[in-house]
């Protein structure tokens, strides 16, 4: 069971609560006995940044609110200060914990989150030593928020959590038709519509990428449709989001080199997982927006009938691709994607997709590569939103000359470039098959971790479902 955030204008008797302060005001807090707020301040004053004072009956946390050169980076300071308290909470097996912010910047709202998802942990297939965590309920009791805000954002948490859930599920539990059924429950939940394609329709449609990259499965392709379309709508055309939805990659024929380079393909379906995500939380919040999620899902494998490389292969808009790299498959089924995608006429459309480790080489686990054609205005609100909630991304170019690597003498255009650029060409490759205003994020190294990274965790993230919120969002108001 997921944490739960509530709302309070009040603490309960004898109820743990977490106290954000300045530096400087620890003598006003009119919650500390006169004895704790000298001791508070001479830890303060050694430069602690969390003090623990033991009262028996409960416990009081004082957070001391960082200072910071930009409000984005004291909000994630905070977020990271959530991190920090949970590992005290659990090691003082605390199972509720009420947040009063005493710096007048809804500091509480940060604090939650960074608490909340760090308290995320993905047990459904222990059968022995599984300890989930101690804490359950994590209150926001501050006057500076409203109740409509924590529901909110509890909202968002929730849907990053089904998010990671998705991505950490093992490929033996999740195939395509399984995962185009879970995408089904979120909408049924949320409250979106849902329609799952099936081969035959798929088939019909001559979705060529995305049959060419199940072939070589015994395990049949989908292609699901999400669409959050209320009364209330201000926009007359839809934002469409397009989710990679490869649930398993080996490579295809052309196999990944080393066998530990697989061990963590169930998470190529992360720009899949985020955009249903954003999907759930647009819903479940009931944004004014009409938007529309696509995602194509199959496995990759080396089966029988697997394309090779050398085939040629027909598009959903009839173009031509030669595939060179079966490897480089995630661009293709996105490719049917966003030639589908041009039916809805949208405002603007957002791809997400784990597509290149040259993506992740290139700039690491910090942040995400972002480009398009969407034009200047929109990229910086894309980049505001990321810094607002911490997933930043890197615009990287989307000049002509790239596409030089793309060209097939036996066909219209190569699936892979040359060694150089190649999160690049990828995206040079995508939008050949864009004719609206269009970004594609990269989030390869951003998705899925081999460590714990503060609230971020370890393995699934959940990367794309709040940068992906906050803009849609801030377009609804």
């Amino acid at each position: 069971m997921p944490t739960q955030l509530k709302y309070d204008t009040s603490l309960a008797k004898n109820a743990d609560f977490a106290l954000i302060v300045n530096a400087g005001s620890v003598a006003q807090l009119s919650e500390l006995q006169p004895e704790e707020q000298q001791y508070v301040q001479q830890q303060v004053d050694r430069e602690a940044k969390l003090i623990n004072l033991n009262r028996y009956t409960h416990h009081v946390y004082v957070v001391v609110a960082p200072e910071s050169k930009t409000e984005s980076a004291r909000n994630e300071a905070i977020r990271q200060a959530g991190h920090a308290l949970l590992k005290q909470l659990k090691s003082d097996k605390v199972e509720g914990i009420s947040i009063l912010d005493k710096t007048a910047t809804k500091a509480s709202l940060y604090l939650a989150e960074g608490i909340y998802l760090s308290n995320y942990t993905y047990l459904k297939h222990k059968t022995k030593d599984a300890k989930p965590s101690s804490l359950q309920t994590v209150t926001i009791a501050d006057e500076q928020v409203t109740e409509a805000q924590v529901q909110e954002l509890a909202n968002v948490l929730e849907a990053v959590l089904k998010t990671r859930d998705l991505v950490n599920e093992p490929h033996s539990h999740q195939n395509a038709t399984q995962f185009s059924e879970e995408l089904e429950a979120l909408g049924a939940e949320a409250g979106f519509k849902t329609e799952v394609l099936d081969e035959v329709k798929i088939q019909t449609l001559k979705m060529g990428g995305l049959l060419a990259v199940n072939q070589g499965s015994e395990e049949p392709a989908t292609f699901t449709i999400m669409e959050w379309k209320p009364e209330n709508a201000k926009n007359s055309k839809p934002y469409v989001l397009v989710g990679k939805g490869v649930v398993y990659d080996t490579g295809g024929l052309s196999l990944k080199p080393t066998p530990n380079s697989m061990d963590f393909m169930k998470s190529d379906m992360a720009g899949a997982a985020a955009v249903a995500g954003a999907m759930y939380a647009v819903a479940k919040n009931k944004l004014p927006l009409h938007v529309i999620a696509l995602v194509p899902a199959t496995d990759n494998r080396p089966g029988g009938q697997a394309v090779a490389p050398g085939d040629v292969i027909t598009m959903f808009n009839g173009m031509t691709v030669e595939v060179l790299n079966t490897d480089a498959e995630g661009r293709l089924i996105l490719a049917d994607a966003l030639c589908f995608a041009k039916k809805y006429n949208p405002e603007l459309v957002l791809d997400f997709a784990t597509l290149t480790g040259a993506a992740m080489r290139a700039i690491g686990k910090e942040a995400s590569v972002a480009m398009g054609t969407a034009g200047e205005e929109i990229m910086t609100a894309l980049k505001k939103a990321g810094e607002n909630v911490h997933e930043r991304i890197v615009e990287f170019p989307l000049w002509d000359e790239y596409k030089k690597q793309l060209e097939s003498d036996v066909a219209d255009i190569k699936n892979i470039g040359g060694a150089d650029a190649g999160a690049i060409t990828a995206g040079k490759f995508l939008e050949v098959f864009t004719s609206y205003p269009w970004v594609h994020f990269d989030i390869a190294g951003t998705a899925f971790l081999q460590g714990e990274d503060s609230y971020r965790g370890k393995q699934a993230t959940g990367t794309g479902v709040r940068l992906v919120y906050n803009y849609l969002s801030a377009l609804a108001q």
